[in-house]
């Protein structure tokens, strides 16, 4: 029999029976802590598109959970722990099943979730039709309280702009730039990366493309030419768009020109909250409506 074996043995039951959980310790500050967790952390993962294909990126994540008064301190091995075990299939449409995981798992009543990341479009060329890759700078954010659910998506989209007035003051030409416009959206229903990609690019001057043959060439350069627009345009026409779609509850739109001609970019921001307005109009015809019995009663 292996007396060392046995002892060492029981040693190591003994040492884990003893391993105290320190983060579960009561706190008697009495301050509740609204968000704690990890931040910048890569991990790669897989997401799927639109078309229900798979693309694999790398993100850079940040999770927290919200923490009572009265503990310590949360688990952060775990918020690792959750990307490792749902790494293999993220969407815009299971994204608040992450959070929803979150809560469960760090016993919390709620939970925030953000990520950045490179999202990748095949795009084919104007006329020659040739095939080629843009990337797109994109974040996924979801966050959970009281059982109330956000879901938010931003993406950033290069385009051209060309300008207006450069082209009716000159006898040829026209000063004409790449530009970003970006729509950060909170929605209630599914709206995909390329859904806002579309939207977005249709109110430029003309798109861009990774790749383009001289046909291809010549046909933006003369689309953008025929198509000029200030930042202004860009971005309220952005906003009229994103007015009729009603899975978007609100947004925050962006819209900058890297000006050729300049020094500087120009620039362009619209935020929206439909809820509120709709919250707003309400209480302005109640207030209506009072004011005009009000005045119906006053004394011809």
């Amino acid at each position: 029999m292996d007396i060392n074996k046995d002892e060492k043995k029981i040693n190591k039951e003994k040492d884990k029976k003893e391993l105290q959980d320190t983060q579960s310790k009561v706190d008697v500050r009495n301050i509740p802590i609204s968000r704690v967790g990890i931040k910048d952390i890569k991990y790669p993962f897989n997401m799927s598109d639109k078309d229900g294909s798979i693309q694999s990126t790398i993100g850079n994540f940040s999770m927290s959970v919200g923490l009572p008064h009265d503990v310590k301190g949360t688990h952060m091995s775990r918020f690792v722990k959750i990307l490792e075990d749902q790494k293999e299939c993220i969407s815009i449409e299971n994204f608040d099943n992450l959070v929803k995981d979150t809560t469960n798992i760090l016993d919390s009543d709620s939970a925030y979730i953000s990520v950045d990341f490179t999202y990748f479009k095949k795009k084919c060329a104007p006329v020659s039709r040739v095939e080629s890759l843009l990337d797109y700078s994109v974040n996924y954010t979801c966050e959970v309280k009281n059982n109330i659910i956000n879901k938010y998506l931003k993406v950033v989209v290069p385009v051209t702009s060309l300008c207006p007035c450069s082209k009716n003051i000159s006898d040829y030409g026209a000063h004409n730039q790449r530009s970003h416009i970006s729509a950060h959206i909170r929605t209630e229903k599914t709206v995909w990366i390329d859904d806002v990609i579309e939207m977005l690019e249709d109110q430029a001057s003309c798109q861009i493309y990774g790749l383009l043959k001289r046909p291809d060439e010549k046909y933006v350069t003369e689309k953008a030419y025929e198509n000029p627009k200030f930042t202004e345009d860009i971005i309220r026409d952005v906003a009229v768009t994103l007015n009729k779609d009603d899975r978007i509850t609100a947004y925050k739109i962006e819209s900058e020109n890297f000006e050729s001609i300049h020094n500087h970019s120009a620039y362009a921001y619209i935020e929206k909250d439909k809820k509120k307005d709709i919250h707003n109009n309400k209480k302005s015809k109640i207030s209506y409506l009072k004011f005009s019995q009000l005045h119906s009663n006053f004394p011809g």
